[in-house]
């Protein structure tokens, strides 16, 4: 009986369980790629040249120092989908306990989802990062960053390692999430998921502002350090920050939406509806943020830092070192974007029914994307300005100590980071609710309710 209400779940939200398999394969693949070519580069029999060249390029260093990155990225990002994924059961979770299932059984099956999620995502992401290793590592040598004579070893031991690391922080994330649906009263959880639960709490606030003033105070001693220290702390402020930009997510996008309203008002109907559902939906719309700021800004750090080393030297660095600051950058960013669009589309999804209401009362289909695309637009300038304000704090330690400067970023590049956000933010949003618009409003309200 237990285990059928894990299958069940299982089966009525398996899209919502996408996300956080999609993110687990990828934090897998990233994961055993690191390992299996850091290990490869160390087991390597070279000569003595070769081996004080592979020395001397650091790359032995640089990826154990991806695969930390990455560990932290896959706890950070897999917490974050497998938040979202949970909350979608809220109703589902108090109708068991208006039944008579107990919070200790709620929990148990909520753990075995992500238990059930999480291992043969981890298994298929092991797969993945073998090809991915022996692409990277060849790719390493046609850059001439490594000797041409190391030669790949899948490693069998990485994969347990590997589903260990995934099963539990998915596990972790998912018991978080369950401990206030499994707790609270069931009248008073069936009451919030028709009313959606008040946005933000004292707890959620104070946490958000205690990991921003410690990456602002983290950010203002790195720069009494030197720059390769103010390098490896840089990483920590991104992180910090991020995470307590998404926990004052709810906050801030009500400021967004109160900031915004006077403009939005030009633009009609539309524009008021949207501010007025991020608003209502500023909670769970929040989760996203920590993906996104995430990637906009560890993506913004890299840039602004070879843009500054060009602006202030006028040299600009050697084709190599950019390719593999880059590739690396790309990884990490692409890691984050699928958690962001993940979380965005399992938020869209759960809107379907307020969609279909929509329609109901006489919302044209242009309408509604109207008010979507509106929405997306609030959430991406909430994004941009967050990104670029982590970046700074970043950023302006390792230029202040390096070159007594401020960060220099290309306007190029940074006009394609913000389009990028915006893809991915539309992706995760205006996309969806483009499909699902096309249903007929009747058929989703059915299945809502």
């Amino acid at each position: 009986m237990r285990s059928g209400l894990t299958w069940q779940a299982l089966r009525r939200h398996r899209w919502g369980f996408a996300g956080p398999f999609a993110t687990q394969c990828v934090a897998a693949a990233v994961m055993t790629a690191m390992i299996t070519t850091g290990m490869s580069m160390s087991a390597a029999t070279l000569s003595a040249a070769e081996r004080r060249a592979l020395d001397e390029s650091g790359m032995t260093d640089a990826a154990a120092a991806f695969t930390g990155t990455s560990i932290y990225l896959s706890i950070l990002m897999v917490g974050v989908t497998m938040t979202a994924a949970i909350a979608r059961q809220a109703r589902d979770i108090a109708l068991l306990r208006a039944v008579g299932a107990t919070p200790g059984r709620i929990r148990r099956s909520v753990a075995r989802q992500a238990a059930l999620t999480a291992v043969p995502a981890a298994t298929l992401g092991y797969g993945l990062g073998l090809i991915f290793g022996r692409v990277w590592l060849t790719q390493l040598a046609g850059h001439d960053v490594v000797p041409g004579g190391i030669r790949y070893q899948p490693l069998l031991w990485v994969l347990p390692v590997v589903i260990g690391i995934e099963v539990v922080t998915s596990v972790v994330g998912a018991l978080v999430s369950a401990v206030r649906p499994s707790r609270v009263r069931p009248a008073t959880a069936l009451t919030e998921t028709a009313t959606r639960r008040p946005a933000g709490g004292a707890v959620r606030t104070i946490a958000g502002v205690v990991l921003l003033v410690g990456g602002v105070v983290l950010s203002a001693a790195l720069t009494r350090v030197d720059a390769e220290q103010a390098d490896a702390g840089g990483l920590f402020v991104i992180l910090g920050m991020s995470v307590g930009v998404g926990l004052l997510g709810p906050v801030l996008l009500r400021v967004t939406a109160r900031v915004a309203r006077p403009v939005l008002r030009l633009v009609g109907d539309s524009g008021v509806l949207a501010a007025d559902a991020l608003v209502a939906r500023s909670r769970a719309l929040s989760t996203a943020l920590i993906p996104l700021v995430l990637a906009g800004s560890f993506a913004g750090v890299k840039v602004g830092v070879y843009g500054t080393v060009e602006h202030a030297t006028g040299v600009r660095p050697p084709s190599a070192d950019l390719w593999l600051e880059y590739s690396g950058t790309a990884i990490f960013v692409a890691f984050a974007v699928i958690g962001a669009i993940n979380t965005l589309l399992t938020v869209s999804v759960g809107r379907e029914r307020e969609l279909a209401v929509m329609r109901l009362a006489g919302a044209t289909r242009a309408r509604v994307l109207a008010v979507w695309a509106c929405e997306a637009v609030l959430v991406l300038g909430t994004v941009v300005v967050l990104a670029a304000g982590v970046a700074l704090a970043t950023l302006v330690p390792m230029t202040h100590t390096a070159f007594d400067s401020l960060p220099f970023v290309p306007p190029v590049q940074l006009a394609l980071m913000v389009l990028a956000g915006a893809a991915v933010v539309g992706a995760g949003t205006v996309l969806p609710a483009a499909v699902l618009v096309r249903k007929p409003p009747i058929a989703s309200v059915r299945v809502s309710m």
